[in-house]
């Protein structure tokens, strides 16, 4: 079969989320180009990463205005599409350990944005995944290490149950690979604690 259309990137793709109309796309070199799948063969725009690292992930905001994305030195970038929102972007830390004069940098590897709440998780090789609020730029609810890196993540339609991937994810080569983390899919019961925006 044959493609119904083809789109060729500035660089290799490193990550991809759709929420239609929009689809972005994360790829080497710090490029991220967005899609109106409307139009889904020529990219409403091309821009640069905020983050000055590789890409690790990307999702979509559950309003369908902008992106959240994720690289490998633990900081999450919030991103807007329209020009007159492009003002409400920031950029975070997170999944950061300090240990007396030694910091521990994490790799941010999956967003995902809860259904009902618009609120989104992040998960982290260091086996952790913590809730958040983007608009009141707040942290909602950490849940620490759950046993081994957090591969991947994803909400049910509902957002009532929270799934996520462990296994081993190369941060550390082909001789970290000892065989002793299993891959194992989780499933995490959602609480209002977990994702609800709390009250200003």
């Amino acid at each position: 079969q044959s493609p119904i259309g083809t789109v060729n990137l500035p660089e290799r793709a490193y990550a991809m989320d759709c929420n239609n109309p929009l689809l972005v796309v994360a790829t080497a070199e710090r490029k991220v180009v967005v899609f109106d799948m409307a139009n889904p063969t020529t990219p409403f725009e091309t821009v640069d990463s905020p983050l000055k690292w590789q890409t690790r992930t990307v999702s979509c905001f559950t309003k369908k205005d902008g992106y959240a994305i994720g690289s490998i030195e633990g900081r999450v970038g919030i991103q807007y599409i329209d020009q007159k929102q492009k003002d409400k972007a920031f950029s975070f830390k997170c999944h950061r350990v300090n240990k007396g004069l030694e910091a521990y940098v994490h790799s941010i590897n999956s967003i995902s944005h809860h259904p009902g709440y618009g609120t989104f998780a992040t998960a982290s090789n260091d086996g952790s995944f913590i809730f958040w609020d983007k608009d009141a730029r707040q942290k909602l609810n950490p849940h620490p290490d759950v046993g081994g890196p957090i591969l991947s993540t994803a909400f049910n339609g509902d957002g009532s149950l929270f799934a996520y991937a462990l296994g081993y994810d190369w941060a550390q080569g082909y001789k970290g690979n000892t065989g002793t983390i299993k891959n194992t899919i989780m499933l995490h019961a959602v609480t209002e604690q977990d994702v609800k925006p709390k009250a200003k």
